[in-house]
């Protein structure tokens, strides 16, 4: 398939992330995450409305009652879009003040599985969490500097957990309980090529993952098998969202800040929002659980 990449939104983002397809609205929402600001697109028009958030925010994830759930740094918080206020849900890691939410996703019952990092890139103090609706609740899996990902297999057994900062991909069965059990290498990247970001599932249970440094995103088989690379003309590719109507149509965000002046001369669009055509639709986004407050 064509891999041609065109720009939908030059919006010059220190740490684009977080792009999620809202289906009922048909609007992506997405987040800079050191700019403290988060987007929706309307693909209908190319408009974009924009709302500052009260920290760095990892991401935006449409819940029940039609509100919205916010991965700030203190913590959870709901975000309602016609105030633009957040309101605090729950503190996450309040003995951790160098660590910020990161990444997410939403499981097939409602609950967000989402992760935390040392905001300096370097300590393993970086753990993946849960949050019910109610509560939020560590998992048991070791702890990294940059969490990332999470994303489930369509059928929900498998959740695939980036260690960012290790190059690799690992694939984490959930046992019939809904827990996290064994942990396996699933793809590894070579540090030449980049570090692996975001990572999303298709219908096919195939992987999309942005490459940090590595100028594409990468679609892998269930086997692990390289099965596309798309070219970016930026270097740091972070996250993808499967949405429109038939859910084949990509939305990467990218970053900007970690470019020299040089870099920034060289990648003028780095920072923005752009969009390819895939053959195998994505996964609708399930609404996140939030308990009545």
């Amino acid at each position: 398939m064509e891999n041609a990449v065109r720009t939908v939104w030059q919006g010059g983002m220190m740490l684009g992330e977080g792009p999620v397809w809202d289906g009922a609205a048909g609007q992506l929402w997405f987040v800079d995450i050191k700019q403290h600001r988060v987007h929706r697109l309307d693909p209908a028009t190319a408009a974009v409305e924009t709302w500052p958030a009260p920290a760095q925010i990892g991401w935006v994830l449409p819940a029940e009652g039609g509100k919205l759930i916010a991965g700030l740094q203190s913590g959870l918080a709901t975000f309602d879009p016609e105030t633009g206020a957040f309101t605090p849900l729950a503190e996450v890691e309040p003995d951790l003040p160098g660590n910020r939410l990161n990444d997410a996703t939403v499981g097939a019952d409602g609950t967000i599985w989402f992760g935390s990092m040392d905001d300096g890139c370097e300590l393993a103090t970086g753990r993946l969490h849960r949050f019910d609706g109610t509560a939020v609740t560590a998992t048991a899996l070791p702890p990294v500097p940059i969490t990332n990902g999470p994303a489930f297999a369509p059928d929900g057994g498998t959740l695939y957990h980036v260690d960012t900062a290790g190059g690799v991909l690992h694939a984490v069965t959930i046992d019939a309980d809904g827990e996290p059990g064994a942990m396996r290498d699933f793809v590894r990247i070579d540090p030449d090529h980049g570090n692996p970001d975001g990572a999303i599932t298709d219908s096919e249970g195939n992987v999309w993952v942005g490459i940090w440094g590595g100028w594409c995103a990468r679609c892998y088989a269930p086997d692990g098998s390289l099965l596309r690379e798309v070219r970016f003309p930026c270097a740091n590719v972070t996250k993808i969202a499967l949405g429109g109507p038939d859910l084949k149509t990509a939305y990467a965000t990218t970053a900007k800040g970690d470019l020299t002046d040089a870099e920034l001369a060289e990648q003028p669009e780095a920072g923005s929002v752009f969009t390819f055509a895939v053959e195998v639709p994505g996964n609708a986004v399930p609404i996140a659980r939030l308990a009545s407050r």
